[in-house]
């Protein structure tokens, strides 16, 4: 089964217009029932609304389509509400890079394994977004919230989920993604991740021409990581840059520290001949282990790939599929 593509066109409103009609099943799924505090979720709201209005635009417009209350659709993307406790870990998700010297093509490769919840795999969607005044941008996620994407400057956003210890008030970290991918070069792109107003932060894995790197985030720091010295970049779920790891709230990050030291052992073993993305499509569905980089997860709370993707950022080519990268079919997007 593939991932279904929704085409979002016009203005920021008909956008979300068409994004929430497109994903109304997944956005009614998502707020009903759900309780959560309005003052609370109001304040977030106004941070957003003060510094990115066009965001939020587009969640009513897709909130009007989808029959929901806007606040309640706006608060199902305030993650900072649901802080990972301190015996919790993040999502499990894994990113590998290969510099330009070590592929086959001498192009940039960046590949990312998303994993969520078992069974979310049926609610990934990917948007094309042609928006008025904006490069066109290609994404993936669940329903209205982007998880990954590229935009036809080349720029390429992905990482992980970590768990920082002093998420506050602001704009949450999945709408910035949103107005991230707008940016059309990395200076621009690190400014908008590292935004004064944020409520928290993720591991951001950027690039874009020749240069790849992670941006380790919190609400009140930043430091970025570079490829190791053989050209390769690998990250999962915890903090690893020394001034970064003070703000670790997770007591119990064995699991990611396992994938992590997996995926660099088989990036390391790529290098014997050239990296390429059939090569980083296999290092992606590698089952080594009690904490693999391709989870199969079935049960209700279980951990899962639900969709993975291998972006040629030279190219401007995204690889992906929904589920397990060792068994899906393979889409491919082209920018053009």
């Amino acid at each position: 089964m593939t991932i279904p593509l929704i085409r979002a066109t016009g203005t920021h409103r008909d956008a979300g217009a068409a994004i929430g009609a497109a994903t109304g099943d997944y956005i009614r799924r998502g707020v009903d029932g759900a309780e959560f505090d309005h003052d609370l979720v109001l304040r977030y709201r106004g941070a957003s609304v003060k510094h990115l209005p066009w965001v939020v635009e587009e969640l009513d417009a897709a909130a009007r389509a989808a029959e929901v209350d806007p606040l309640a659709l706006f608060a199902d993307a305030v993650m900072e509400l649901s802080t990972f406790s301190q015996t919790k870990v993040p999502a499990h998700c894994t990113d590998v890079a290969a510099v330009p010297a070590l592929t086959a093509d001498g192009h940039l490769l960046v590949a990312h394994n998303n994993d969520l919840s078992a069974g979310d795999e049926n609610d990934v969607v990917a948007i094309e977004w042609k928006v008025d005044g904006e490069p066109t941008i290609f994404t993936l996620g669940l329903g209205p919230w982007i998880s990954v994407g590229w935009n036809e400057a080349g720029l390429s956003i992905t990482g992980n989920e970590v768990a920082p210890k002093d998420e506050g008030v602001g704009i949450p970290r999945l709408l910035q993604v949103r107005d991230v991918l707008t940016r059309t070069t990395l200076t621009d792109a690190t400014k908008a991740i590292l935004h004064p107003a944020r409520a928290s932060s993720y591991n951001w894995v950027v690039a874009q021409e020749d240069v790849v790197m992670s941006i380790e985030g919190s609400a009140t720091a930043a430091e970025a990581i570079a490829p190791a010295e053989d050209g390769t970049l690998a990250h999962t779920n915890h903090y690893v840059h020394p001034e970064m790891l003070d703000f670790e709230a997770s007591a119990s990050s064995e699991g990611s520290t396992a994938r992590l030291q997996r995926a660099k052992e088989l990036m390391t073993e790529s290098l014997e001949e050239t990296v390429t993305k059939t090569r980083l499509r296999e290092i992606l569905s590698d089952h080594e282990g009690s904490e693999p980089l391709c989870r199969h997860g079935s049960a209700p709370g279980d951990s899962q790939t639900a969709f993975w993707c291998i972006a040629d950022v030279t190219a401007r080519t995204v690889m992906y599929g929904r589920g397990n990268p060792c068994e899906s079919e393979a889409q491919l997007y082209v920018f053009s």
